[in-house]
């Protein structure tokens, strides 16, 4: 998914260079595109905290009625030094990109793109789709790995019986459950569904920091109370996370970790970068229509490709580490 805002924000920093304590992450409403726009609710990047391990962009929409409302139709896009990751819980999104895939996203498989130096997509709602409901996440890739080739997989995990949860684990490993996607930093991606009043303890790698976004709660993560659409941070140094249902009705939460990253970066419109200088090149090279990003066939829409917002007046830069 793109990033529509007219003026994107400029958001540099490093995990390891914020807040360390525990912390609860309210989510902002993003429109994207015009007066019928399509609305998301952003809980990453924000100030308070910009990446939980190298997951560095976190949008969370629906459900969503696409058949009498606004519908997701994503004009092609480039991104650099990032992989998407698109996950949905119900409805059914195509998508096209210029390596050549041309894929449905479906609920519970995960259609993972690696932009490496450069890759453009778009992605539309399906006629089909009556109610839209899911997630789009961004991991940054690290120096040695973010200009490397284009690549695109799909992936759909078995659901893993944990004993009053269920677990669909799309990155890394939880609970037995091995991902065979490729990551280029260590991380953890996993749906996890309760049943009614619940209560799991999930072993963890102490080195891992963790988010949990809830889709459907309120629940609790460790003792924390975490209403849907909020996003709860667990630093490093933990042996468990502990999720509780606090309603009489099945919750969903995703569960996010990875070790901190500790490069600096700068993430403007869809680009993630190192410096002000390469973000620049990124913009020009998208609008003089470059084949560093290639070209996507097949999209039926209008505009043919999204032109790049303006770069702001200031210099973007990494904030300074403490």
């Amino acid at each position: 998914m793109s990033n529509l805002e007219a003026a994107p924000a400029e958001v540099a920093g490093r995990g390891g260079g914020q807040a360390r304590g525990p912390a609860v992450l309210d989510a902002r409403e993003v429109p994207l595109g015009g007066p019928r726009a399509f609305r998301v609710r952003r809980t990453l990047p924000q100030r308070q905290r910009s990446l939980v391990g190298a997951w560095c962009f976190a949008d969370h929409y629906g459900p969503e009625n696409v058949a009498t409302g606004a519908r997701m139709d994503v004009a092609p896009h480039p991104h650099t030094g990032l992989q998407t990751v698109s996950w949905l819980f119900a409805g059914e999104v195509e998508h096209r990109d210029s390596l050549g895939t041309h894929a449905l996203v479906r609920p519970g498989e995960l259609n993972l793109m690696t932009s490496g130096h450069g890759i453009c997509h778009s992605e539309v709602s399906t006629p089909a789709t009556t109610v839209l409901h899911g997630v789009q996440l961004w991991v940054a890739l690290p120096d040695a790995d973010r200009d490397r080739a284009r690549d695109f997989w799909h992936y759909a995990p078995p659901a893993a019986d944990l004993g009053g949860a269920t677990a669909r684990v799309f990155l890394g490993t939880l609970a037995g459950q091995r991902s065979p996607v490729p990551a280029y930093s260590p991380l953890l991606g996993a749906e996890i569904v309760l049943a009614p009043h619940a209560r799991l303890a999930l072993p963890a790698d102490p080195a891992f920091e963790h988010g949990v976004l809830v889709d459907a709660g309120p629940v609790s993560m460790s003792g924390i109370r975490l209403e849907p659409a909020q996003l709860g941070y667990r630093p490093p140094g933990a042996a468990t996370v502990e999720l509780a249902n606090l309603t009489g009705v099945p919750a969903r939460v995703l569960l996010l970790g990875g070790t901190p990253f500790e490069e600096d970066i700068v993430m403007w419109w869809n680009f993630v970068g190192r410096s002000h200088e390469e973000i620049a090149a990124f913009r020009q090279a998208w609008e003089a229509e470059d084949d560093q990003f290639g070209r996507v066939e097949g999209y039926p829409g209008t505009p043919g490709r999204l032109p790049a917002p303006p770069l702001p007046n200031a210099r973007l830069k990494p904030r300074p580490r403490p």
